[in-house]
């Protein structure tokens, strides 16, 4: 129940800080966003694992799960965010978000490789309906505001209200959107088997010392890259009002990542990703409040969230749960128990 609760404050906490990140990329870079966000999660991090008393678990795990926990925060917090950055400034959060879902089916196919696991009908059914989702959005398109006389206008806004923050009129990049929320999902999909790895057989208490050493080598790589390829005149170029969205998401992030590694610690995959599949409803939610004339919505928009949502429940719930407490048929009984290979 415990671990339930932290998923979806992490779900909630996630979609606000797609909404927040969806509007700093309109005046901002990717990579000034990515500078932000990520080295802010040790500082986050830390002070929680303070003020929590765990900070002591940072000396106790075994000598693999650092590594693990490290390579968890290289694929999510810098692989994963940056596609997933480069997706919401090119199409928006609405758009680009069933295609994100697909980061389960890289997670099934990689525990099928991997693992040794099996493929179930309702797996099989759980990647249909993704699919569907992601079919569904792409039927979305963007519909062009007409055009209002500039200067009767400008005249206007000077004499009665302040001057607002000047923003890019959306124009969706629809090939580099669905690109990159695709190749966002391989490194979604593959951490969680990381961090799973890492914190295995741990209290919850491990699960801030583990975000700490996540957050810590994604810091590290990000550093790296700002050094080599001399990136700090691009850095301090960042505009004020980029500056304030980044932080904010950096802050959101961070928080929704420690109720993550929470829920991780304390229950297992196949509850905390369902629950977490739910910030695709706060996503829409916060977007539609903070971004409405930067995103697309519709029936489309809505038809595929709704079916991504209910795919990534069918990939993550068990068959044993629902022949549990659901009575099948013999018929239906023999195709739940079908597994391959």
């Amino acid at each position: 129940m415990l671990g339930g609760v932290f998923a979806l404050l992490a779900a909630a906490s996630f979609g606000f800080n797609n909404a927040a990140v969806r509007r700093g990329v309109l005046s901002g870079s990717v990579f000034q966003a990515l500078a932000i966000t990520v080295p802010m999660g040790v500082p986050l991090f830390l002070l929680a694992g303070i003020a929590s008393g765990h900070i002591d678990k940072l000396w106790e795990f075994p000598a693999e799960a650092y590594f693990w926990l490290a390579a968890a925060g290289v694929m999510h917090f810098v692989w994963g965010r940056y596609c997933n950055y480069r997706s919401t400034k090119a199409i928006g959060g609405n758009l680009s978000g069933p295609w994100k879902q697909s980061q389960l089916i890289v997670a099934l196919i990689l525990a099928i490789v991997l693992l040794g696991e099996t493929l179930s009908p309702l797996k099989i059914l759980g990647i249909v309906l993704i699919v569907c989702g992601v079919i569904a959005t792409s039927r979305a398109k963007h519909k062009k505001k007409p055009k209002i006389n500039a200067s009767a206008d400008d005249s206007s806004e000077v004499s009665e209200k302040p001057k607002r923050e000047k923003l890019p009129d959306f124009e969706p990049n629809y090939a580099e959107g669905y690109t990159f929320a695709l190749l966002s999902a391989t490194g979604y999909g593959i951490s969680p088997v990381l961090v799973r790895m890492g914190l295995e057989n741990q209290g919850p208490g491990f699960s801030i010392a583990g975000g700490l050493i996540s957050y810590t080598a994604a810091a590290i790589v990000v550093g790296v890259i700002i050094l080599a390829g001399r990136q700090w005149g691009h850095i301090r170029s960042l505009k004020p009002v980029a500056a304030k969205w980044f932080s904010l998401a950096g802050a959101l992030v961070g928080l929704s990542q420690g109720l993550r590694y929470t829920a991780l610690a304390i229950a297992p995959v196949t509850v905390v990703a369902p629950i977490q599949s739910t910030s695709a409803v706060f996503r829409v939610l916060f977007g539609w409040l903070i971004n409405r004339e930067h995103e697309v919505f519709g029936l489309w928009v809505y038809l595929g969230v709704l079916l991504s949502m209910a795919g990534v429940v069918a990939l993550t719930l068990s068959t044993e749960i629902i022949v549990a407490y659901i009575e099948l048929p013999q018929v239906l009984l023999d195709i739940a128990g079908w597994q391959w290979p």
